[in-house]
């Protein structure tokens, strides 16, 4: 039985990174080089940590327009690997993690869908792809998760490569 003068319990909700702060994942999360051999040590890494959390997710792997790297995990669907398409060909247009792309058009009172005149059934500037980026060389592919909330499937990731990376 609850009593009417206790306080609710505070639930904050979780932040979503900012512009600077996914720039700053960006600048960090960088390979000296990136072989197909990282391409299955990084997925693998992936599938672990979503496993561990049972979490329903597809993840794809693409450098040079060539997939070195696809699971699909209990609970993932057909329309994951959509979403991983169309996630990736976002960072493979801009450069940059499909969900800072989206967050930029945000920050700036508008949406991607909106404003970039892109076909969305093609590109989706939505959290889940980050760039595979070799220093002195630039982004050469897209490591990307599929199936959580957009916020979720982002942050998988830049975990995933900071332990990769051992940040």
């Amino acid at each position: 039985m609850t009593h009417h003068n206790e306080p609710a319990p505070k639930v904050t909700p979780e932040l979503p990174p900012t512009v600077e702060e996914l720039e700053a994942q960006e600048r960090r999360l960088v390979f000296a080089r990136f072989t197909h051999d990282d391409a299955w040590a990084l997925g693998s890494l992936l599938v672990e940590l979503a496993r561990e959390r049972r979490a329903p997710v597809a993840v794809d792997i693409h450098r040079a327009g060539q997939q070195l790297f696809h699971a699909a995990l209990p609970g993932s669907t057909p329309d994951n690997d959509a979403w991983i398409a169309r996630k990736r060909r976002v960072v493979e247009r801009y450069g940059s993690a499909s969900y800072l792309v989206g967050a930029r058009f945000r920050a700036k009172g508008t949406t991607f869908e909106e404003s970039s005149r892109l076909d969305p059934d093609t590109y989706a500037a939505h959290g889940g792809s980050f760039p595979i980026t070799v220093a002195d060389v630039g982004v050469i592919g897209a490591v990307t998760v599929s199936g959580l909330p957009q916020v979720q499937d982002h942050r998988l990731v830049v975990e995933a490569l900071e332990r990769f990376l051992g940040l």
